[in-house]
């Protein structure tokens, strides 16, 4: 007989191993990564496979013999590295024997492997790391809506309920072996129609009824008389190769893995010659390949020094050795013109996930990979867990980038699990950035696994773009009232009447765009959060950007009846507004200039964000205004201007990042002038230009910053120099959410100091600066450890072992990458 492995898919920290069921005949056919559904207590539940193996009796049959006492009591899920979930073992003689005998047998199998022995591995490192539910982290290699789940009824019962979203297949019409010769009657129409038509290619079902009307009639005729044949074809859903990828419809995971598909027609982008930098990074990425033990090299180059033509050299290097290779790209700089650079190389073997593609695209995508025709994924953090095989390079761009940190469970760092990926398979990671993180410098300047090469200029022997500071105080104080300083608004009327263009970032983040009475003080909140609520030019309308709570703005102040509100903080529709009355006035600029903006709420339409940047890249004179999204990853050459509106509203958030955003993020705008030939300016508009993030920044001089910043950090206890956990506690009741807070700092304090005494800190229990979100309140216990120590493990005693409160959600943020 033989034993499965199977991790429940019931998203609780309770069910903190796999259990193990007989596979028998009816089962069908299990293997790793198969979804089964299987007995639970009174009643089913779906789960996925993540080992199967001969139970031991039939092990020692076969090997001639009884197996020894330990190894019959042994649980199964040692062998995975998990912790077991068997009763507790019996003294009596035999137990071995039968106990296999007394296991529940899967009841059926529901879906071919999503993933592999490597896949299921991956996913206890990931719950032993983040104390994460099993379950939860199962599911990140599961196709998107493709997992068959058990609903609960109205009348108390368990239904099956098939996967939302899977293949999708068309009906095509093509010649048949009668076609030859046949002439339709006089009258028959339409089926005249459906052969001209079909004569002239293969077509499909729904292209013949949009053309001729209802044909079904006719093809039917036409297909009794073997005239034509109708067939179903896979299709692709939002995928340029759709005809060539439908031939390789899901198969076993992995696929082939050789030089992918052919590509008739297909010629890749010119190679360029490489700098000086390039060649050397890429000699050190082939380096970290050959040695095959899972380095990491950190290509910390400046904007524009050529760091993706060293990631697609890499790749082709591992393309031809027959491996694959993963691309992550911050969401936010996944451009069509980021994806254009690699498929313009690889063509249609390269795959893409990301959010703004629709659940059906995502789904085709995955299985895409899953055939083994792709050879390269490009995407968001989450193409770490598509199931491609043998990957022999891991690329992370921009790898400072605060979302490659997971914010739901499991609270994931990409950066550690790519290294922990490719030190399994014996490939390697590469980092890139122009500002790499603090904890990147440091594991590169202390782990000898770790490589950093420098790229110091641009690859097109360009200098960067100079950048000059504007004090908006002193602004104010000569007498200018506007959102735009004098030397920027003469720079945007220079550039633009020479027909160049102009790059504005709106640094959006922090806790600003309110309302306020200028009689009583009254400030409008969310009921349901802590915090204030945005103004919206347009609709005049009061929103949370949290919850979505909306509000008409009031007219007057709800608390005094006071006419004098007043709006502080500038939104992307007031800067636009003001920006666009400013060129209106400038002579020789006017109304034809195009300001275009790109925003959460211009870019929510599918397509928005193409149609944004084409329209940019189409114009002459043009600004392109926006929020983080226009920071990086966008390449023209005739910006000229750069202008930051507000540079310092980061500094004033209660986060220690926050020095380190406002550093990176001016450097990386900055990057986006002068990248051609003509000659780039930043302009950085800041209340704050004693601020050594914004000093260091315009000079380029990250020494400068970090002999600021990584004192307070020692000092402080912060990453680099430690390891946090953030434990979050949110729940409807404040009054239990504080009572659970401090009952857990408790319970943590004792633990913490029976296992390492002093050397570990555990911060009181204290409300979270965002106190309460969407309608429910937030309290949290700090834990900090020296880096070496095993955070996770500790933590994990208590978390598994303890029974969930019925009022108050718990979870914890391991390696957390803010306190908010």
């Amino acid at each position: 007989m033989k034993l499965a492995s199977v991790i429940l898919d019931i998203p609780t920290q309770a069910l903190d191993a796999p259990y193990t069921y007989a596979v028998t005949e009816a089962s069908g056919d299990v293997e790793v990564g198969c979804a089964v559904l299987v007995p639970f207590g009174r009643r089913r539940a779906v789960g996925f496979v993540v080992g199967v193996r001969e139970s031991e009796e039939a092990a020692a049959h076969a090997a001639g013999g009884a197996p020894p006492a330990s190894a019959a009591q042994a649980p199964f899920e040692a062998h995975f590295g998990f912790g077991a979930q068997y009763e507790a073992p019996s003294p009596q003689a035999g137990f071995a024997r039968d106990r296999a005998a007394k296991l529940k047998p899967i009841e059926r199998v529901l879906t071919a492997p999503f993933f592999d022995e490597e896949g299921a591995a991956c996913a206890q490192f990931l719950a032993a790391r983040y104390v994460a539910p099993l379950s939860a982290c199962v599911r990140l290699f599961t196709p998107p809506g493709g997992v068959p789940r058990l609903v609960h009824g109205r009348d108390g019962s368990w239904r099956l309920e098939q996967p939302t979203v899977g293949e999708v297949d068309d009906r095509w019409v093509t010649l048949g072996p009668a076609a030859e010769g046949f002439v339709p009657r006089r009258n028959a129409v339409k089926q005249a129609q459906v052969i001209e038509a079909v004569r002239r290619g293969d077509v499909r079902m729904a292209e013949l009824s949009l053309e001729f009307g209802s044909v079904s009639a006719a093809v039917r005729a036409l297909e009794e008389k073997g005239v034509v044949r109708v067939e179903r074809r896979r299709r692709m859903r939002g995928f340029a190769g759709a005809d060539r990828a439908s031939a390789g419809r899901a198969g076993a995971v992995g696929g082939p893995a050789a030089a992918g598909p052919a590509q008739p027609g297909f010629a890749p982008s010119a190679k360029p010659h490489l700098t000086e930098g390039q060649a050397s990074a890429l000699r050190a990425v082939e380096d970290a390949r050959a040695a095959a033990r899972g380095e990491v090299v950190l290509v910390d180059g400046v904007t524009g020094s050529g760091k993706t033509e060293v990631y697609l050299q890499a790749i082709e290097a591992v393309l031809l050795e027959g491996r694959n290779a993963i691309v992550l790209v911050p969401e936010i700089s996944l451009t069509p013109q980021t994806v254009a650079r690699f498929r313009g190389r690889f063509g249609d073997a390269v795959a893409v996930m990301h959010s703004r593609m629709s659940q059906g695209e995502r789904f085709d995508q995955w299985d895409f990979i899953r055939s083994g025709q792709a050879r390269v994924v490009v995407g968001a953090r989450s193409a770490l867990f598509t199931p491609l095989a043998d990957v022999g390079l891991i690329v992370i761009d921009e790898e400072h980038e605060g979302s490659y940190k997971q914010d739901s469970a499991p609270r994931y760092v990409a950066r550690d699990v790519a290294a922990w990926m490719v030190r399994r398979s014996g490939g390697a990671l590469v980092l890139g950035s122009a500002t790499p993180s603090i904890e990147a410098l440091h594991a590169a300047a202390t782990d000898e696994r770790w490589t950093q090469v420098s790229l110091p200029a641009r690859a097109n022997g360009r200098p960067l773009p100079a950048v000059e500071v504007i004090d908006m105080a002193a602004e104010f104080h000569s007498g200018s009232r506007s959102m735009f300083s004098r030397r920027l608004a003469q720079a945007l009327a220079d550039e633009l009447r020479a027909g160049r263009k102009a790059v504005l970032l709106l640094n959006q983040r922090g806790f600003a765009k309110f309302l306020l009475c200028r009689d009583c003080g009254f400030v409008p909140e969310c009921p349901n959060c802590a915090t204030s609520l945005t103004y919206h030019e347009q609709g005049a309308k009061l929103v949370c950007h949290h919850c979505g709570y909306a509000a008409p703005a009031p007219p007057t102040c709800p608390a005094c009846q006071s006419p004098y509100l007043k709006k502080f903080g500038a939104g992307t529709q007031r800067v636009e507004a003001e920006l666009r009355a400013l060129l209106d006035d400038a002579p020789g600029v006017g109304p034809g200039v195009p300001v275009i903006r790109m925003d959460a709420d211009t870019t929510r339409a599918k397509g928005a964000h193409q149609r944004l940047l084409d329209q940019f890249a189409g114009a002459g004179a043009a600004v392109l205004l926006g929020t983080q999204m226009i920071a990086k990853g966008l390449d023209f050459d005739d910006v000229t201007l750069v202008g930051v509106i507000n540079a310092d509203t980061q500094l004033h958030l209660p986060d220690y990042r926050a020095g380190e955003r406002t550093f990176a993020l001016i450097e990386q705008v900055a990057g986006r002038a002068g990248r051609a030939d003509l000659p780039g300016r930043v302009l950085v508009q800041t209340y704050e230009a004693s601020s050594v993030a914004i000093r260091a920044a315009a000079t380029y001089d990250r020494a400068l910053f970090l002999r600021a910043e990584l004192p307070k950090r020692r000092v402080l206890g912060y990453p680099p120099y430690v390891r946090m956990a953030n434990v979050l506690m949110w729940g409807k009741d404040e009054a239990a959410v504080r009572r659970v807070a401090e009952e857990l700092h408790a319970e943590l304090a004792k633990l913490v100091f029976n296992v390492a005494g002093e050397r570990w800190q555990v911060l009181p229990a204290s409300p979270c600066v965002l106190s309460k979100l969407r309608g429910t309140y937030r309290w949290h216990v700090v834990v900090k450890c020296p880096r070496e120590d095993d955070l996770a493990s500790v933590l994990t005693r208590l978390f598994r072992a303890r029974k969930a409160d019925r009022e108050v959600n718990v979870a914890v943020d391991v390696d957390c990458h803010d306190l908010l």
